[in-house]
């Protein structure tokens, strides 16, 4: 068997143990990495014409310096800083979502358990242990996309941070 088709035997096994509630962290993990990914290559690939569009328009300007100059300085940087932070509360919504979704496969794991344990008595512990994967692995999966998630939205929201003060300071109010 190729290594290829071993890894996809194993995630088929671990989405099986883990319970169906795994297939909604998986479609949350996704959409939150697309969202993700997406910012990352408007840093990459699109933020800089942007910035540089908006220094330019800023240099080409004549007056730099009085009060409606300066509400247009404002205006700009609000609106690339805007760009910048698009997506961002979505990203942090589903991450916090990925471990809520993982409780929710603790609850059903736990009433798996609690049917056998009904139907078959409580001294069967083989009974049981599919009830109790149905129950950790989720809990596991959801808190794992969660931390993943994090990490990115942090980079994400400092990365857009910077890169807003930096075009603030590079829009200098002299002429």
């Amino acid at each position: 068997m190729s290594p290829l088709n071993e890894a996809f035997e194993a995630i088929r096994d671990f989405m099986e143990t883990g319970g169906d509630v795994l297939y909604g962290i998986l479609i949350v993990t996704f959409l939150m990495w697309m969202l993700i990914i997406e910012r990352l290559w408007y840093f990459r690939a699109t933020y800089r014409s942007e910035a540089k569009k908006v220094i330019d328009a800023w240099n080409a300007r004549t007056d730099t310096r009085s009060w409606y100059a300066h509400k247009i300085r404002a205006a700009m940087i609000s609106q690339v800083s805007e760009n910048l932070n698009q997506g961002v509360g979505m990203i942090k919504t589903l991450v916090a979502l990925c471990p809520l979704i993982g409780l929710l496969g603790t609850v059903t794991g736990m009433i798996t358990v609690f049917e056998v344990m009904a139907i078959m008595g409580s001294s069967n512990a083989r009974a049981m242990a599919a009830g109790v994967s149905q129950a950790t692995i989720p809990t596991m999966a959801g808190m794992v996309a969660a931390l993943s998630g994090l990490f990115m939205s942090t980079y994400i929201e400092r990365k857009a941070k910077r890169e807003a003060e930096r075009l603030e300071d590079s829009l200098t109010m002299e002429h």
